[in-house]
């Protein structure tokens, strides 16, 4: 843990908000959002409700923030260790470890509520489990102790499309829990990408991410495995629940030749840093584009257009060939 070397520093109130933000790692909750949304709207048929939709995504934000924050506490030590995780709030001592606990108590708390008391109980009981999964079986149990901490811990990153689903109707069918599956198949390879580019920084402290134990060819390896895997996954959404159509089918087959290709030219690479940061940045807007494929499937005027078009194409090859 940190040392008694690290000098808590006083600041403005403005600097205090901003330090308190960055707890939250909020270029991480957006992600997590889009995923909740992307459930909401297939849920509801495309015509999700506003305020509905307001207060999920904000319980989940708090949700998230809440784990965030209870992971910046525990790995404060390893944080204070690595250069580049110095200047962090913690352990650069701009803010106290029991302090940032009382906030994510409350993040997690005003979570909490907001879903019991504007959705259902069962979103709210969905958002606590992943903040428990996260800091329970990864952060505590699996990051410093298994080169397969992000395949298990996952689950935790694949969960809001759970509570978005449940926030609209109550239950949990097939459909959201392939949606679960589609995420926690793309964990890998996103954050694999992502170790590669900091295999020494996770060296210098210890944590057996897949680079550091098994090396960067058998991570690459293990990354086109898993593309291989969650590709054909994503086509689940058609043909097994009969949830989206063509649209969503057309974009998850670009989106997924594309994802391959990045894949395949790491896979003949396993070194270079640059084409792993290729990889980890084209895999967030994989995921992106393929929610936002989701949402638009999903909406009653794309199922119109395409009826419509279908229906001029019949007409069409029936002229064509009476």
């Amino acid at each position: 843990m940190i040392g008694t070397d690290v000098v808590y520093r006083n600041e403005n109130f403005l600097q205090v908000i901003k330090s308190y933000y960055q707890l939250t790692k909020p270029r991480i909750i957006p992600l997590l959002l889009i995923t909740t949304a992307a459930s909401m709207w297939i849920a509801s048929n495309g015509e999700v409700n506003s305020f509905k939709l307001f207060i999920t995504l904000l319980g989940g934000t708090f949700a998230a923030a809440s784990a965030q924050v209870m992971n910046c506490i525990y790995d404060r030590d390893i944080d204070y260790e690595m250069l580049r995780t110095r200047t962090r709030p913690i352990p650069s001592g701009r803010v106290r470890s029991r302090h940032a606990l009382i906030f994510a108590f409350i993040l997690g708390f005003l979570s909490f509520s907001l879903f019991v008391a504007y959705i259902n109980l069962l979103s709210g009981l969905l958002a606590m489990s992943g903040i428990v999964f996260y800091m329970l079986v990864y952060t505590h149990f699996l990051k410093r102790n298994s080169s397969q901490n992000i395949v298990i811990g996952g689950a935790a990153g694949s969960i809001p499309p759970l509570v978005g689903w449940a926030a609209v109707t109550g239950d949990l069918s097939w459909a959201p829990w392939i949606l679960f599956t589609i995420i926690f198949l793309w964990t890998p390879p996103h954050f694999w990408a992502l170790a590669l580019m900091l295999k020494d920084d996770y060296a210098q402290v210890d944590v057996p991410m897949m680079p550091v134990v098994e090396g960067e060819e058998s991570t690459v390896h293990q990354i086109w495995l898993y593309t291989l895997l969650v590709i054909p996954c994503t086509f689940l959404l058609i043909y097994s629940t009969e949830t989206l159509g063509f649209l969503y089918g057309m974009s998850a087959l670009i989106l997924g030749v594309m994802f391959a290709q990045k894949t395949w030219l790491l896979k003949q690479n396993p070194l270079d840093k640059s084409l792993a940061r290729s990889l980890f940045k084209f895999s967030i807007l994989y995921l992106m584009l393929l929610c936002a494929a989701m949402v638009v499937d999903s909406l009653p005027i794309t199922h119109k257009v395409i009826t419509i078009l279908g229906n001029n194409l019949n007409i069409f090859a029936n002229y064509i060939w009476p």
